[in-house]
């Protein structure tokens, strides 16, 4: 029997400068698939928000994205000007091929989509080359992977000392806290408001994902050994 080919859309995000009038569009090919990776989540639109507020920051930057999925933030920070690479795991190819999906959709055949599975020292986490800003949208989800995440996460900072990691994450219980992890790690937290860059309204960039979901957007930072 032929295997049932999955239903599929895209979704519109654009993201403009009120002052100036200058706007992005990204464009989002999902796959309607029980695999959590194929569609967008409410916090990648919120982490997006905020690579639009940074993007001087992030111009000419080397921005690594994991756990890409359908890969929004990663996609407008190469439409910034940074230098990306997405990823996500190994075990599957599925989101990788949306990666992929994502990056012709926007026109950026150029963009390195690799398999790199929280937690375990492949060589591709090993060869990756100097990365300033790591992006992460709702990685948080499943308790244990919690710690695999954290683990890839260190190494990076550890590695690229001034580096820092951009994670939007949504609460969903007190129980699922990272905090005595991000001390186990040696990682430093800051809590970003979503007040802050315009990201806790209704929608966000012309699409109907809210950033009312208790979401949080955390900046990760290793510890100064100086």
């Amino acid at each position: 029997m032929a295997c049932q080919e999955k239903a599929s859309s895209q979704k519109t995000f654009t993201f403009r400068d009120v002052i100036n009038g200058k706007l992005i569009t990204v464009f989002i090919p999902e796959i309607l698939d029980e695999s959590y990776g194929m569609y967008t989540w409410p916090c990648a639109p919120v982490l997006a928000k905020y690579v639009w507020t940074q993007r001087e920051r992030i111009r000419g930057a080397s921005v690594l994205e994991i756990g890409s999925g359908t890969a929004l933030p990663g996609i407008l920070a190469a439409k910034c000007g940074a230098h990306v690479i997405l990823s996500d795991s190994d075990d599957q190819p599925q989101c990788l091929d949306n990666c992929r999906a994502s990056c012709k959709a926007n026109g950026l055949s150029d963009i390195p989509v690799i398999g790199l599975t929280w937690g375990v020292f492949e060589q591709s986490l090993l060869d990756l080359p100097k990365v300033d800003f790591i992006l992460g949208s709702d990685c948080f989800y499943d308790t244990k992977d919690f710690e695999d995440i954290l683990v890839t996460v260190a190494f990076l900072l550890n590695k690229n000392k001034k580096a820092e990691f951009w994670s939007a994450y949504q609460q969903r219980s007190s129980d699922r806290s990272i905090e005595f992890l991000l001390k186990k790690w040696k990682l430093t937290c800051t809590h970003v408001s979503l007040s802050m860059f315009g990201a806790d309204v209704p929608e966000l960039a012309g699409s109907d994902l809210t950033g009312r979901h208790s979401i949080q957007l955390l900046v990760i930072r290793g510890q100064d050994d100086t």
